[in-house]
């Protein structure tokens, strides 16, 4: 006759293990408080060289929205926004860059932006990239320092 307690050690023993190759195979996780992103972390040591090519050329599109996003020129913290940057798994963007509107040529940011989410989006359904789901508000902006930043 089979132990109880060492049959349901061995169950949960199988289970966890399970669970842990479909992580490790699977998930990837959005920008976090550690600066964690898609691109940089999936769980696996053998990230495909693809999978990586893809994230820097998201990276890229990222960053020419970034130095689009001018954040000097307003004298009032009204003037300041925030734009939403990609797109996580579960919806909504990853983080929110600060701008004055009254400097950058928003028109030409948010179409870096747009072109940021829909490459982010490819990614995330290619790689079967999942995510948490809380919704991220933007933050408050305003002038500090000269220049628009995060309150």
């Amino acid at each position: 006759m089979i132990n109880k307690r060492y049959f349901r050690n061995a169950v949960f023993l199988a289970c966890s293990a399970m669970a842990l190759a479909c992580v490790n195979s699977t998930i990837a996780t959005d920008t976090d408080s550690a600066g964690t992103t898609p691109g940089t972390s999936t769980g696996t040591s053998g990230q495909s060289q693809s999978q990586q090519g893809d994230w820097a050329a998201i990276e890229r599109l990222e960053g020419e929205a970034k130095a689009l996003a001018t954040t000097t020129g307003c004298a009032a913290s009204g003037e300041c926004r925030a734009a939403p940057v990609g797109s996580r798994a579960c919806g909504g963007p990853r983080y929110y860059l600060p701008y004055c509107a009254k400097s950058a040529d928003s028109a030409a940011l948010y179409q870096k932006l747009d072109q940021v989410a829909a490459a982010e989006r490819a990614y995330n359904a290619k790689y079967e990239i999942v995510s948490t789901c809380e919704f991220r508000m933007p933050p408050a902006v305003g002038v500090s320092g000269g220049a628009c930043a995060e309150q």
